[in-house]
């Protein structure tokens, strides 16, 4: 084993005794998965802030102070109603009469501000592909952030799936509560604030409540039947639970379908990308913590698949991944053919699923 030295040079001729200190060992655990809020609103009159430059808020007057109209403020409100521990901020957006506005540099706005899920004002088509186009970018392996948006309507179930089908993203979840007095937005902000209020990335969101969103009229509340059609459709039913709240029926993306027009299960349920994005920050930071200014010698690609299996290992005890010793030859880290400089690494990781269906049958015994 070679010691090496980041502030004694091997050049020191003086007697003396000297000691530096490492701390590239020390932490062994896992990060943490803090959650953090950007909602995209409508500049309204009164502003103060100007377009485009996320802004935190503690508080809905204060939202309404920052932004103006009326939006911010009814978003703030619904998303602190639902819970109040998030951080949450907002980025102003210019709007010009009645027309849908342009979001794009409002989200670009954000790229930097390390936020973990967006939500805007605007559910069209138009607003999501541009949300779409967002996370495809900024969650790609180049920039690695951990971004799921979130949106929701109040009209139809049939528009619901029609837009989560036109919309088919993996890290986009769309709620649907048909009839509810509260608004579009105020449902998007309330079920936003649920899905930050869950660090756990695996654990599913099953009968959360989203507490101050108003109960839609018996007539309209989605059954069994719809609910699975929204389900099998990448749409997210909200329903009314005991003591008329309204609560997450299972979280799910709009992702229904390969690149190849088939059916995929794979990202259906909002957990998985949540695990993934974990799972690639987990193994990202120990390995910047371990190896800052590492050689690449023929010793290095064991010491590397080592600190990696103990990030999994630490993963399975949380229930985050499984199976990690019977995948474990699929962990794989060699030096590349093409740069002499590079690692190249398959990290298996099985996600833990949810627990959503129970079957039982029960025999008669006489």
């Amino acid at each position: 084993m070679s010691i090496s030295f980041d502030t004694i040079p091997a050049s020191i001729r003086k007697p003396g005794v000297y000691m530096e200190f490492n701390i590239s060992l020390a932490v062994r655990t896992l990060p943490t998965n803090k959650q953090s809020v950007c909602l995209l609103v409508p500049l309204g009159e009164g502003a103060t802030v100007a377009a485009n430059v996320p802004t935190q808020f503690y508080s809905a007057a204060e939202a309404k102070a920052l932004f103006g109209g009326t939006v911010a403020e009814e978003m703030a409100d619904a998303f602190i109603t639902a819970y109040r521990y998030a951080s949450v901020s907002a980025v102003g957006v210019v709007v010009v009469g009645d027309a849908e506005p342009d979001i794009k540099a409002a989200l670009d706005s954000t790229a930097m501000g390390g936020f973990t899920i967006l939500v805007p004002a605007w559910f069209s088509q138009v607003a999501l592909t541009a949300l779409r186009t967002h996370i495809q970018t900024y969650t790609s392996s180049m920039e690695q952030q951990g971004i799921i948006g979130v949106a929701a309507l109040t009209g139809t179930l049939s528009a619901a799936t029609t837009l989560a089908t036109s919309i088919n993203s993996g890290a986009i979840s769309l709620a649907v509560l048909p009839g509810t007095p509260s608004t579009a937005r105020q449902v998007a902000a309330a079920y936003a604030a649920m899905i930050a209020s869950e660090e756990d990335p695996a654990r599913p969101l099953n009968t959360l409540v989203l507490t101050g969103i108003k109960v839609p009229p018996v007539t309209q509340r989605l059954g069994r039947t719809e609910q699975e059609t929204a389900l099998a459709n990448g749409v997210t039913p909200l329903e009314v639970a005991a003591g008329d709240v309204i609560q997450i029926v299972r979280a799910v993306t709009t992702y229904t379908k390969s690149a190849a027009g088939a059916t995929d299960v794979s990202l259906l349920d909002l957990t998985t990308i949540r695990t993934l994005y974990y799972v690639r920050m987990a193994c990202r930071d120990r390995i910047r913590l371990r190896f800052p200014r590492s050689k690449l010698s023929k010793k290095t690609p064991e010491a590397v698949r080592g600190e990696l299996m103990d990030v999994l290992l630490k993963l399975e005890e949380l229930e985050i991944v499984e199976e990690v010793e019977a995948n474990a030859a699929g962990l794989v880290v060699e030096r590349s053919t093409q740069d002499a400089s590079r690692l190249n690494s398959s990290i298996p990781a099985d996600v833990v699923n949810g627990l959503h269906v129970f079957a039982g049958r029960i025999d008669l015994l006489l």
